[in-house]
This record gives C-alpha cells, structure tokens and sequence, in this order.
C-alpha cells in the first residue's frame, strides 16, 4: 500500500507539474505589443505644401521577425499593393518610404494645383484577441496634391500565438475547402446586397469578387474589401461578415472561436 500511495503521488505531482507548465507555456504565449509611432516631415518645400508620412503602428519587442513583417506588410499597403508584397517595390523601413514618398511629391507639384500637401497615414491596430489569437488591422491612407481624393487599404494580419507566426487563408481552412469558403463569402455579399437595398443596375456593374482579406473574429469571420473591389469608392471599405456556423466543416477548428454557442 505503501508503495501505491508513493506512486499514486508521484503520477498525481507530474500531472499538476504538468498542468502548471502547461498554464505557464499557455501565459507565455501571448505576444507583448507596443505602440510604434513616427512623423517625417519633407523639408525644403512651400510653405502648407509640404508631403507628411505619418506611422502609427506597433511592434513586438520580443518578436523581432514579427515586427519586420508588420513593417513590411503595412509599407506595401502603403504603396498600393494588398494582398501579396512587392519585395522589387517595398520599401525596407519607415525613413526609406518616406524619402521615397517626398522624392514623388516634389515630382508631382510642378503639375498640381498650388494648394494642398501629399500625405501618407500608415496605421496598425489590434481588433480583437481570442482563443490565442491575435488579429491586427493594417491600414493605410494615400493622398497625392491634386487628387480628388485620397486611397485607403485595409489588409490584416493574423498570428497564432500558439505557433508564434502569422497565419494564412489557406492555413485557417481544412484542406480543399477554399471553394466553399468563397462560396460563403458570396451568400454574406447577397446579405450586404440587401441591407445596401441594391438595384439590379449596382449587381451587375459591382459583381462578388473573391477575397482572402480575412479576420477570424470571435463573433464571425469579417471579411473587408479596398475601395473599388465591390462598390463605389462612396460606399468605403466594406466588411462583410461569415457566420461561424457557416464555416463549420469549412474553416479548422482552431480558427473557430471556442466561445461560440
């Protein structure tokens, strides 16, 4: 008997040590995040001419390689580029984008009206955390003088904490589910249709388009397309919205918000 209650409490301190290692790797899993900020200013220029590339974004002090891909996610985005980056056209850091912003502004004011200034905004947020995943919102804001209008994208960024790595579309489904995953995102945009009350004149011109621009919220999976992709550049950014039991048998488990009911 003596011998069982030694074993019993060897097996039973291994299970807690166990659990206690788990809860610490669990803990140590979630990402420190920290504000970034900088503000580049051209110089030598008209005065209420001068180009501004402003940057709100964050960084990971204990991820290095992390913060290299927010960096060079968001200068892509900030040159027009969604989805997959340029590496022949992005920039490699916040001062190289910025020379390279103010050099098109000097270009460009020897043709635009004399009045406003070319500005740049790149900004990057945390919408939401759950179930060990971090999901970032990218941003940006693109003004040339003499523009009717500026170019916002948005383009967001999804880290696993669990694995410390981003992860992709492809990786947050179950194999060979990528056809009913758009075919989703399609019945979401009939919904959107018809809280737009769209005539049959907007379906026609502004067709569904696929789109792997995806955040897996704990809610429903939002979706956001750029200006332009399906509407008018009056109708913003829209974000449609999959609900989690649509993507039941289509998305992993893992990338299903455990709180669901």
């Amino acid at each position: 008997m003596l011998v069982l209650g030694v074993g019993f409490g060897l097996v039973l301190g291994m299970a807690l040590a166990g659990c206690q290692a788990e809860e610490q790797a669990l803990a140590a899993s979630e990402l420190d995040v920290a504000p970034l900020e900088h503000h580049f200013v051209e110089a030598d220029c008209p005065a209420e001419r001068c180009a501004e590339v402003t940057v709100e974004a964050l960084h990971f002090p204990d991820a290095p390689a992390l913060s290299d891909d927010l960096r060079h996610r968001l200068l892509t985005l900030g040159q027009g580029f969604s989805e997959e980056p340029v590496q022949a056209q992005a920039s490699d850091s916040w001062e190289t984008y910025a020379e390279a912003f103010f050099q098109q502004a000097r270009a460009e004011r020897e043709f635009a009206p004399a009045h406003g200034a070319s500005q740049a905004v790149l900004q990057a947020s945390v919408v939401e955390r759950h179930d060990d995943l971090l999901i970032i919102e990218l941003n940006s804001y693109v003004y040339h003088a003499g523009q009717a209008h500026g170019l916002p994208m948005t383009a967001y960024m999804v880290i696993d904490e669990r694995l410390g790595q981003v992860v992709t579309l492809d990786e947050m489904l179950l194999e060979g589910q990528a056809p009913a995953f758009q075919a989703a995102l399609f019945r979401a945009h009939e919904q959107w249709l018809l809280e737009q009350e769209a005539d049959s004149y907007f379906v026609g011109f502004w067709p569904p388009v696929e789109s792997r621009n995806v955040a897996p919220l704990a809610a429903a999976w939002a979706v956001t397309y750029n200006v332009y992709e399906i509407a008018p550049y009056a109708f913003g950014q829209p974000t449609l919205h999959i609900p989690l039991s649509e993507l039941e048998g289509i998305a992993r488990p893992r990338y299903l918000s455990s709180s669901q009911p």
